[in-house]
């Protein structure tokens, strides 16, 4: 319990799980089975910090001291230095469709976010658990991989835009868009994050009695102190994979077959030196409420080699019409990222239908 990485765990109105880098042992707030109740234990290393063991409910929390009410009153807590609660990620503990993620600038929009959460149900059950952890600062990467439980091949680089609005400014989605290769992920640094990242994961599964076989996705945030692991998927990421795979120059049947059978250090495989970008068209609203249901034109007008992945759609009635959030991504490629940019803004011109809404900067900041 020595690093000074902090989180929270929230479970109704109720702090669950708190850790906090205080001296040498630090302390874990740890939530009762009843949940309604709060149990704080310090490292013997650290007394300073707090009481040993404390139970009861969360009454305030700011940045120097946690209040809790028990029932002989309320215990005040002084927090370390470093715990802030200001610029935190919000993050819930299920599945939500890529959605479930809020990164609060202010204590304000931190108590909006869990109430938005929590009590209004913005993403339903995977809602009722909120993880609430420091907020990393640096630029986003992706770098997948294939491994057959023992060897690993990464693939390319890509990086994907979260925020909905241009300058990433909004709130988080699934993805708007996707660029590869990033000019900021150099070789030296993606042969550090498969050594220091994804070598050291498959073998711990392995050594665990959990061999991973097939996609390992690794987010990661490159910051001042180097890449630092955000999650991990076990999938092709969205909308990375629309982005990596046009630029496979193997056969991706012969490499699932290697990666299934164990075999994937026989496997040669080869990326196409050039670029690629993507453009998700959304459907205006999202990722909040918006409608469907709309026909979408011009998607036999894209030019050659154009990709058109469908994602949020459906036919009926002998037309293509919207059905989610995430409609279409569009994808070209190129020599150079300046030349795949210029072609896939192009056609994304030709796709419309109601309500469609596109980033414009994907990419720019590498052109």
């Amino acid at each position: 319990m020595t690093s000074p990485a902090r989180s929270l765990l929230v479970y109704g109105a109720v702090l669950v799980t708190l850790f906090f880098g205080c001296g040498v042992g630090g302390y874990v707030y740890q939530h009762e089975p009843a949940r309604d109740t709060l149990a704080v234990s310090v490292g013997p290393a650290a007394p300073a910090c707090g009481p040993e063991t404390v139970s009861g409910t969360v009454a305030s929390i700011d940045g120097t001291r946690l209040v809790i009410s028990t029932e002989t009153g309320p215990v005040t807590i002084k927090l370390p230095p470093d715990a802030h609660i200001d610029d935190l990620v919000h993050a819930t503990d299920g599945l939500a469709a890529g959605k479930g993620v809020v990164v609060a600038q202010s204590r304000e929009e931190a108590l909006d976010a869990v109430s938005r959460l929590m009590e209004d149900g913005a993403v339903g059950e995977a809602g009722k658990q909120v993880v609430i952890e420091e907020c990393l600062q640096g630029t986003e990467v992706s770098i997948l991989a294939f491994t057959d439980g023992t060897a690993i091949v990464p693939m390319v680089p890509a990086c994907d835009y979260k925020r909905v609005f241009d300058d990433d400014q909004g709130p988080n989605t699934g993805g708007m868009g996707c660029y590869s290769p990033p000019g900021f992920v150099p070789r030296d640094l993606q042969e550090r994050i498969a050594v220091e990242v994804l070598k050291p994961t498959v073998r711990a599964m392995a050594r665990e009695g959990r061999p991973y076989r097939g996609v390992l996705y690794a987010g990661l945030m490159i910051t001042d102190d180097g890449p630092k692991v955000i999650e991990f998927n076990c999938r092709f990421g969205d909308p990375e994979t629309q982005a990596i795979l046009p630029r496979l120059k193997s056969d991706l049947v012969e490499i699932a077959m290697a990666t299934a059978e164990g075999n994937l250090d026989k496997v040669k495989v080869e990326w196409d030196q050039g670029a690629s970008c993507g453009v998700v068209l959304a459907s205006g609203g999202y990722p909040g409420s918006f409608t469907r249901g709309h026909e979408i034109t011009g998607l036999d007008d894209v030019d050659p080699g154009i990709l058109v992945f469908h994602a949020g759609t459906k036919a009926q009635g002998g037309r293509i019409v919207t059905l989610g959030g995430r409609v279409l991504t569009v994808v070209a490629v190129g020599d150079t990222l300046a030349e795949a940019r210029d072609r896939v803004y192009a056609n994304v011109e030709r796709v419309r239908f109601t309500g469609r809404y596109f980033r414009r900067d994907i990419a720019a900041r590498e052109v």
